[in-house]
């Protein structure tokens, strides 16, 4: 089997280091870079790395960036695509542990176990709930439960996902047009609804990077607002094309919105986390989801 790892960078160049040379410890056959127009000194290191196949391209998030970078894996004859942001470290064995799974329990997609500051660290869920609009789209979470064996799940994120080349063939490469947020959600819903299995391994283990650190509330909203558009839209899109009925379509993605409303008009007169001009903004996302309206 022809692995090809495929890491999307964008101004992280010393967390980037220290990803490439994790993976470089676990010998896949090939290594694509996907540079999303980093400006940190980024590019100078990677135009150094002779082992390494790189992309430098504009910034288009990570959703274009695992798009670009898993058509290429596909073009250099990938059998299976390991994908990673740059803010991960796969240990050592990482990719042993998972590479005798997808062989042997006919897994699609698998998903490793990440640890952040210690402690295990996952969004990874076993159902999509596409009915009940007041409950998440997430449903049956595995960070309730205690795993010590592979399970089966139904999403995990683009945080080491593991993909075998003819599910990339069967439902298509990941929508570019999310920019970011819900990328690797739409992905693994896609095989999901095609029959694909997907397999949490959680004897293969990567670290996380705790990128919040010791920000406060307000200075984390303050960071990631720009990115409260993008998750707001896109949750919403997927609500609106995947949802089985009109109130999951439509209503769900309301209730998301009233959520950051009301957190805005109670945190705007104490906090510079948000601000009462952020509200317009959010309804934007709102309708641009519904309206299935993507892009940058």
């Amino acid at each position: 089997m022809t692995v090809i790892t495929v890491i999307v960078t964008y101004n992280r160049r010393q967390l980037l280091i220290q990803c490439v040379e994790a993976v470089r410890r676990n010998r896949p056959e090939k290594i694509i870079v996907v540079n999303n127009g980093s400006t940190d000194g980024t590019r100078e290191w990677l135009d150094q790395q002779t082992d390494l196949h790189v992309i430098h391209q504009e910034n288009v998030g990570g959703s274009g960036g695992f798009c670009r970078g898993m058509q290429e894996a596909l073009c250099m004859g990938g059998d299976a695509i390991w994908c990673m942001d740059d803010d991960v470290r796969p240990h050592d064995d990482c990719l042993d542990h998972m590479r005798p799974y997808m062989d042997s329990f006919n897994a699609g997609i698998i998903a490793p176990r990440r640890i952040m500051d210690g402690k295990v660290f996952t969004n990874d869920f076993c159902r999509y709930n596409l009915y009940n609009p007041v409950a998440s789209l997430y449903a049956d979470r595995i960070r309730h439960k205690t795993v010590d064996h592979p399970i089966d799940i139904a999403g995990t994120a683009f945080e080491g996902l593991f993909v075998r080349r003819d599910v990339v063939e069967q439902i298509g490469l990941p929508n570019k047009d999310l920019f970011i947020f819900c990328d690797d959600t739409d992905f693994c819903l896609r095989a999901y609804l095609c029959g694909y299995r997907i397999l949490y391994v959680p004897h293969a283990l990567m670290d996380k990077e705790n990128l919040s650190g010791k920000d406060t509330w307000a200075e984390r909203q303050q960071k990631k607002k720009w990115k409260r558009f993008y998750q707001i839209r896109n949750s919403t899109y997927l609500n609106h094309h995947y949802g089985q009925n009109w109130t999951v379509r439509y209503l769900r993605g309301l209730i998301t919105l009233s959520g950051y409303v009301l957190t805005v008009l109670a945190t705007a007169p104490f906090s510079k986390g948000y601000s009462l001009c952020d509200i317009p903004r959010f309804w934007k996302a709102y309708t641009d989801g519904i309206n299935e309206r993507l892009g940058r």
